[in-house]
């Protein structure tokens, strides 16, 4: 884990979210659901391509395969999926396999499947929703580490990622200096609020005026 990844890896969704939103920048993807575990994950972004099987010759490889073996420790699968199709481009043995090879976990903007076999791997699996659905004969994937798109946010190779309970949020590869400082600084500001609230402070000074100006833009 280099420093950056390790820096991220402190924070929470919804800290990256407002440092999005006080540097004037997008990001955060509402509707992907964590089905498989309760942890938070981050790190460098991975990315999968799918697409509605047209009939093109069938691939010689599974799909996600190659990025499970491209995988580094700690890097996030992300996946587009966004056919309609209801098909899941990930499943159980992809949740073993990139488990083994040390990969944070998937996201899936559109359905997975083996949600339970995840759970039992502690796999973090966030997707769309479930299905039962096979890849088979419905999608193809189309390319690995290519420009993806997630809700309405455009994620590229080597973008950084984080996602929890609230959401996922993505931070550009070359922004991602700025948005680690004003995220550690909101966080700091958070923790000191919990901390006065601890103290007895009461909760309309702890949540005033400065609380509700803190993300205006410079």
């Amino acid at each position: 884990m280099d420093h950056l990844t390790d820096r991220l890896a402190r924070l929470d969704a919804c800290a990256v979210s407002d440092a999005l939103d006080k540097l004037g920048l997008a990001g955060a993807v509402t509707g992907l659901q964590r089905l498989s575990s309760a942890r938070r994950i981050s790190g460098r972004v991975l990315t999968v391509k799918m697409e509605k099987d047209d009939g093109r010759p069938a691939a010689s490889r599974h799909l996600a395969t190659t990025a499970i073996e491209m995988a580094e420790p700690g890097n996030v699968i992300v996946m587009e999926q966004r056919t309609g199709i209801d098909a899941a481009c990930w499943g159980g043995n992809l949740s073993l396999g990139a488990k083994l090879q040390e990969v944070a976990g998937v996201i899936v903007d559109g359905p997975a499947r083996d949600v339970d076999e995840a759970r039992e791997y502690d796999f973090p699996i966030f997707a769309r929703n479930a299905t039962s659905r096979t890849a088979r004969g419905r999608i193809v994937e189309t390319g690995t580490n290519v420009p993806i798109t997630v809700g309405e946010v455009t994620v590229t190779p080597g973008d950084f990622v984080v996602a929890d309970g609230s959401a996922v949020v993505f931070i550009p590869g070359a922004e991602i200096e700025r948005v680690l400082e004003a995220a550690e600084a909101i966080a700091a500001r958070e923790r000191a609020m919990v901390a006065a609230l601890r103290e007895g402070t009461p909760i309309s000074e702890v949540m005033g005026r400065n609380y509700e100006t803190m993300l205006k833009k410079p």
